[in-house]
């Protein structure tokens, strides 16, 4: 509309209730926009100008709100010290191997289960101050864990990748485990949370793989080429229990 009409803007004044609702919109949606027209509703009565007056001069005052920040959707807001730690973890495990303080690659060993601390974080309600708004978002369950297991991927990789040059270790034969045990994370944390699921399957690793390694400084069945038709097993199980398990993930546990 134009203008608003001088009828309209008395029968406005005077509250008349027969005036159709979507009139009553475009009359005041065009009063916040029109001077003109603000001023003259203000003629109809005299008791109406002060008021507008008032509420007027208030909006125009207002400083407009600042930017709003987003919600993280690529990394957990409490990720930044746990994949630190990660990292810390992995330039140990290239220095004693570095030394050779160890008969078999540290960073071999803890390459699998590198990256799910970083994981543990990705969906984690006592680790997220703002867990009920990242809830209430239509990304949030298994979509935002999945982004921000992603982003520990990209950081933990490369660094495990570097680390493990100087003594020679080969990504191919810990990569497809380490994919293993952060799907594996991914799908027991529907079940509880992400939190404890990364402690059993580090724990596990750690009890049942890397101190028997050292012991008998030899590299594990579990990390030769023979074992990798089963981490890839393990990977397809834990990717049809995420879809089948995707619903649990609607809330922050």
């Amino acid at each position: 509309m134009s203008h608003v009409s001088l009828d309209l803007v008395r029968r406005y004044v005077n509250g008349d209730k027969d005036i159709p609702a979507d009139q009553v919109w475009a009359l005041e949606a065009h009063m916040e926009t029109c001077a003109s027209c603000r001023q003259l509703l203000a003629t109809r009565t005299d008791s109406l100008a002060p008021l507008l007056q008032t509420v007027w001069s208030g909006i125009e005052t207002v400083e407009p709100p600042a930017k709003h920040r987003r919600i993280p959707t690529w990394a957990a807001p409490a990720g930044g010290p746990w994949l630190g730690m990660t990292l810390l973890v992995a330039v140990v495990a290239m220095l004693l191997d570095l030394l050779g303080m160890t008969e078999v690659p540290l960073v071999m060993l803890l390459a699998p289960v590198a990256p799910v601390l970083g994981v543990a974080m990705a969906w984690n309600r006592a680790m997220d101050p703002a867990y009920e708004l990242v809830s209430a978002t239509p990304r949030a369950g298994l979509h935002l864990a999945l982004r921000r297991t992603a982003a520990v991927l990209v950081v933990v990789i490369p660094a495990l990748v570097l680390a493990g040059l100087p003594s020679g270790t080969s990504p191919a034969l810990w990569l497809l485990p380490c994919l293993a045990f952060t799907l594996g994370t991914l799908a027991l944390g529907s079940v509880i949370a992400l939190s404890h699921a990364a402690a059993i399957l580090a724990g596990l690793w750690a009890g049942l793989v890397v101190g028997p390694s050292l012991i008998n400084s030899n590299l594990p069945q579990l990390l030769q080429p023979a074992s990798l038709p089963i981490w890839a097993s393990i990977v397809v199980l834990c990717v049809v229990v995420m879809a089948l398990r995707a619903d649990s993930y609607a809330r922050l546990r």
